[in-house]
């Protein structure tokens, strides 16, 4: 990914408590590491959060924390997306419209990764699930909502990249070829929308501390790697209208 593509977050920037107020962000991958981080950071940002996710238990304990945090009360949506249909996601974009009427921002935060290995060995049901959670369920989850952000006065969907240096290189599989796949969607979603109220955002990382970084980074310490509350940051931050002034991937190496 040429340099001149990215661009940084402003320094030591904070979202206001108010910054998305009356928004509503659904947060795919809520129960994982930056799925989680992204709902609190929305939700301290005045967000009214929809939390998306495979397992129940996990989902219940974000809620919980967000609604000590004192904010505006979310909401529970258990969806496999390894498993999830068009019509899966059309029932939750109705779902939507009905309890909330409006949603303003997408975070595509859950991610399939099944560990480093040779692409000869990887099994054709692997391939298929890496490639739908990756990829195709980003997509399509999109799509069905976008009927949705078009109504809004200006609408975020943010996709999380991974390193570009490293996914075209051995053993990255799947979830290699799939966040090489998703950068291209983000850049063609943004030249469609470019005359619409929604934005396509690329969000790249700098490491954090998250479950699937374990699987891939088997000699690291765990404790030398940040959380993902600073890419949790960006993420609202493009969620917000300071998110308009960025046509490029927003780079947190």
């Amino acid at each position: 990914m040429p340099a001149s593509s990215c661009v940084r977050l402003p320094a030591s920037w904070q979202a206001p408590s108010d910054y998305l107020h009356e928004r509503v962000v659904l947060v795919a991958g809520a129960n994982g590491g930056l799925g989680r981080a992204s709902a609190l950071a929305c939700a301290r940002a005045g967000a009214s959060v929809v939390l998306l996710g495979r397992r129940i238990a996990r989902l219940e304990k974000v809620y919980d924390e967000i609604l000590a945090l004192k904010a505006a009360q979310p909401a529970l949506y258990p969806l496999d997306l390894a498993g999830a249909t068009p019509r899966d996601y059309a029932e939750l974009a109705a779902t939507i419209e009905r309890e909330f009427g409006r949603l303003d921002g997408i975070v595509h935060a859950a991610a399939h990764f099944e560990g480093l290995q040779p692409a000869a060995d990887i099994e054709a049901d692997n391939w298929l699930r890496g490639m739908h959670v990756n990829v195709s369920a980003p997509f399509m989850l999109t799509q069905a909502c976008l009927p949705l952000l078009r109504e809004r006065k200006q609408a975020s969907v943010v996709f999380v990249l991974d390193d570009p240096e490293r996914m075209g290189r051995a053993y990255w599989g799947a979830y290699g070829v799939a966040k090489q796949a998703l950068a291209g969607l983000v850049s063609i979603l943004r030249d469609e929308w470019e005359s619409t109220p929604v934005r396509a955002h690329a969000l790249l990382p700098a490491p954090m501390r998250t479950p699937l970084r374990g699987m891939a980074y088997l000699g690291e310490k765990a404790r030398d790697v940040p959380l993902p509350d600073a890419t949790a940051s960006a993420v609202v931050y493009l969620l917000g209208d300071a998110g308009a002034a960025v046509q490029a991937t927003l780079d947190l190496r």
